[in-house]
């Protein structure tokens, strides 16, 4: 195996662990968004902390109530350490996705 790949392998495998072995609290203190403050709204990325942290534990439920696109921001993250067209398209699927749901949770804020 290549140095590079082994590499690649160790930076994820290491953001899993983070996940899996560190912990936020379910509710925040405070709201850190920006949006949320001005608008009293979710942006399509509120929550996305406690959901990742949720998924890293195997609380899938959790996660998917605090966000419901945790899933997609995983992959996302976790293809930072790989190259390709791949990680490209995700990108650009995840971005757009991302983009449709801050909308839906700004039209419909309970759903």
């Amino acid at each position: 195996m290549h140095r590079e790949t082994i590499l690649k392998i160790a930076a994820s495998a290491s953001l899993l662990a983070a996940l899996a072995f560190l912990t936020v609290p379910a509710t925040p203190a405070f709201q850190l968004c920006g949006f949320h403050w001005l608008t009293g709204r979710p942006c399509p990325l509120c929550g996305l902390t406690r959901a990742l942290f949720a998924l890293g534990k195997g609380q899938w439920t959790a996660a998917l109530d605090f966000n419901a696109l945790s899933p997609l921001a995983l992959a996302m993250l976790c293809s930072l350490f790989w190259s390709g067209s791949v990680r490209s398209r995700l990108w650009s699927a995840g971005i757009g996705a991302f983009a449709v749901y801050g909308v839906a949770r700004v039209i419909f804020p309970g759903a």
